[in-house]
């Protein structure tokens, strides 16, 4: 049992925040100026790769490989540092997360941020990774179905399984319950069709590859794969091995990754050159 009770009015108190205290604040915007870099390709990405961070760069290298000019620069943002609270960054995104994008293919450049949001801006800007007619609203139900979800297997459960500082039954339990849940909607989907919205790959399976695949491959907040028995979900397991085989998958993986061996990393990308030599498979973030 507890002994908390919430007071009348919430304070911030920086000495009771986890892992990220150094971070985490109340507010927005920046706290510093700082510009962000430049190069010379018509995207610029700026990213980590994390789960939400991997949608982005798996779906620039899925354009590139499906032969459209989505050539990009793409810049590690590490938030372990601090580096979304930058000015630059932050006239990208005003709420300080990763993804986010510049496109400068038109007259004035513009700027995308959120991961579902930059998927479905690039699968519509190249007419790639969506169907048509009823498959499109199916891919729509479940890509925002993803969206919707990620703060519950995230900021839930691998926040209170994973990061806090102290270990609480009730909010483990109650974190754990709806991931499995999740993986549960996701199994049954995929044990009637190949993909989410049919037979047809979609962003809809890039956003959620990015965060399922993690629990699958044991990848993920220390041993969230044996605690929640997520081998119990074949049908995920199937889905997410077609998808983690896909080239451009294995490369997008990589990009703006700062953890693991340092063949498996790509801190900055600019061209198809930067993946000579690298080991394209999953490794344990620290």
């Amino acid at each position: 049992m507890s002994d908390y009770t919430p007071p009348k009015v919430w304070t911030h108190d920086a000495e009771n925040g986890g892992r990220f205290a150094n971070i985490n604040r109340p507010t927005a915007g920046a706290r510093e100026q700082r510009e962000l870099p430049k190069g010379d390709n018509p995207f610029q990405l700026y990213s980590l790769a994390t789960p939400n961070g991997v949608k982005a760069s798996i779906m620039l290298e899925e354009l590139l490989e499906a032969g459209h000019p989505a050539e990009y620069d793409a810049y590690t943002i590490n938030i372990g540092d601090g580096d979304q609270f930058g000015s630059g960054f932050v006239a990208i995104n005003p709420n300080s997360k990763i993804p986010a994008l510049v496109d400068r293919t038109g007259v004035e450049a513009i700027r995308v941020f959120e991961s579902g949001a930059i998927l479905l801006h690039l699968a519509e800007k190249f007419r790639a990774f969506q169907p048509t007619g009823q498959a499109r609203a199916e891919m729509l139900s479940w890509l925002f179905w993803q969206i919707g979800s990620a703060p519950f297997i995230g900021g839930g459960f691998g926040h209170f399984y994973a990061y806090a500082p102290e270990k609480f039954e009730y909010p483990i339990n109650r974190y754990a319950m709806e991931t499995k849940r999740l993986f549960s909607v996701a199994d049954q989907r995929l044990g009637e069709s190949r993909f989410l919205a049919g037979e047809d790959y979609t962003i809809a399976d890039i956003a959620t590859f990015a965060w399922l695949a993690p629990f699958v491959e044991g990848n993920i907040y220390n041993d969230a794969k044996t605690f929640l028995s997520i081998d119990e979900y074949a049908n995920v397991a199937r889905w997410v091995e077609e998808i983690a085989a896909r080239p451009a998958v294995q490369r997008g993986r990589i990009v703006t990754k700062v953890w693991g061996d340092e063949d498996s990393q790509l801190r900055e990308r600019h061209a198809a050159a930067d993946f000579e030599g690298k080991v394209l498979k999953p490794s344990k973030p620290e």
